[in-house]
């Protein structure tokens, strides 16, 4: 009944987005998703990674024989496209294999499995439509925040972070230095976030084919939080990033006819009174929070329970994120301090959730809500005297993104069982 009801509310969230999408003349999730079962799909890694997530519940004999089906019709269709001189100009030439694969689950979960073997399968079928269902949606989203959010509060944003030193025209100097090979590693590093994502839910969901059921909590869940929660905060904070409202917008896309002025990255804003900007009803209002900061958090933080490779590449990933944020010019630097904190309360929320609501949990989740609100009223109404005293507003903000992550890690230290040896001493009987 639980899942029953999950899918009710995703289904009935997705309709309302592709009617939202539709209002404005474009496909909504589900149709673009559907459309990938023939048409060239967005990202083919992605749907690999979707279909990877799937394959958790089945044997390894089900895993071989789902990847080779998915790679033979993925060959298939690449022949017939070329055989009729379909040409794939947007999109990847491979990954329809993958969601047949997946779709092919669902059906085999609901035709040829009963009881709890029928459920396991279609949780893991769940599990892989979500990840790249995701991707739709958070597309779709998008969409609404340009054309329902003309005006875009980078002014106010662009002084606040005044107060950490303007990291991101920082960076943006440190990232043109490097050339197009630091460029094209961090971009391609941007980009496959989600498979980062996958490989490190696949080592926690290791042992769900054995087990036979998925554990209490893993970085999927708080993947697709993260999605469904960040974007709700875009409406409320409309911000387009500095190289849009101060440069020539992404890839030289034309934005100097929107922005204050082509300042990034070498010359960081003057101090100034800020004003509501108006900006084009095709930019994505998509900075406040960082959701690519706050879903690196989240591989980070999940990847420390790993060995040793996996926290590597956490860590790796993690800052690799951060400096594509700042150095494309992306997100501001108060943009990640408020993807750091939204991502340490959901995942404490979450953890929460999985424990029972105990006293420890509701202070971290309070406290971490807290700071999160104080940080976006601050960018709001204290630009001013944040970017004209940067020596007290710069290490307050870290101050408090640090109190967030160390009322987690002190937390969940609290959370974790206490370890139980083996041959502990009894104690001895006193003598009367």
């Amino acid at each position: 009944m639980m899942w029953a009801a999950v899918g009710a509310v995703v289904l009935a969230f997705l309709v309302a987005l592709e009617i939202a999408a539709r209002h404005y003349g474009e496909p909504g999730p589900i149709t673009s998703q559907a459309r990938e079962v023939i048409c060239a799909p967005k990202s083919g890694p992605l749907l690999y990674a979707g279909m990877a997530l799937m394959m958790v519940v089945l044997t390894w004999r089900e895993r071989f024989i789902a990847l080779g089906a998915a790679v033979g019709i993925d060959v298939v269709i690449w022949l017939v496209r070329w055989a009729s001189g379909h040409q794939v100009t947007d999109g990847h030439l491979f990954g329809n294999g993958a969601l047949w694969v997946v779709l092919g689950g669902g059906v085999v979960a609901l035709t040829r499995r009963t009881g709890r073997e029928r459920l396991l399968l279609l949780q893991g079928v769940g599990l892989g439509l979500l990840l790249v269902t995701g991707r739709k949606t958070g597309d779709a989203w998008l969409l609404i925040t340009s054309k329902t959010r003309p005006m875009v509060l980078d002014q106010y944003v662009a002084l606040a972070d005044h107060a950490l030193g303007d990291p991101s025209w920082l960076v943006g100097r440190m990232v043109e230095a490097t050339g197009p090979i630091g460029a094209h590693v961090l971009d391609y590093v941007y980009v496959q976030l989600a498979v980062a994502a996958v490989v490190v839910a696949l080592y926690q969901l290791r042992h769900v084919a054995r087990e036979r059921r998925f554990p209490r909590h893993h970085l999927v869940r708080t993947f697709l939080v993260i999605g469904l929660v960040g974007p709700g905060i875009y409406m409320i904070f409309p911000t387009v990033g500095p190289i849009f409202a101060y440069g020539d917008g992404a890839f030289g896309t034309g934005g100097l006819h929107w922005a204050v002025a082509d300042l990034w990255p070498h010359t960081p804003p003057p101090v100034g009174t800020p004003h509501l900007m108006a900006y084009d009803e095709i930019t994505p209002r998509n900075c406040m929070p960082s959701l690519h900061t706050a879903w690196a958090t989240a591989i980070f933080l999940h990847s420390r329970t790993g060995p040793r490779i996996l926290r590597w590449a956490g860590t790796f990933w993690l800052i690799a994120t951060l400096t594509a944020t700042l150095g494309f010019g992306y997100h501001y630097g108060v943009d990640l301090v408020a993807g750091v904190v939204f991502t340490f309360t959901i995942e404490a929320a979450l953890r929460s959730f999985d424990r029972g609501w105990e006293r420890s949990g509701i202070l971290l989740v309070a406290y971490g809500t807290a700071v999160f609100t104080a940080l976006l009223v601050s960018y709001r109404f204290l630009p001013m005297p944040m970017a004209r005293h940067p020596w007290f507003f710069g290490p307050l903000l870290l101050l408090l993104m640090a109190s967030v992550v160390y009322g987690y890690a002190r937390t969940a230290r609290m959370w974790e069982p206490k370890p139980v040896w083996a041959n502990q001493p009894r104690p001895q009987p006193e003598l009367v």
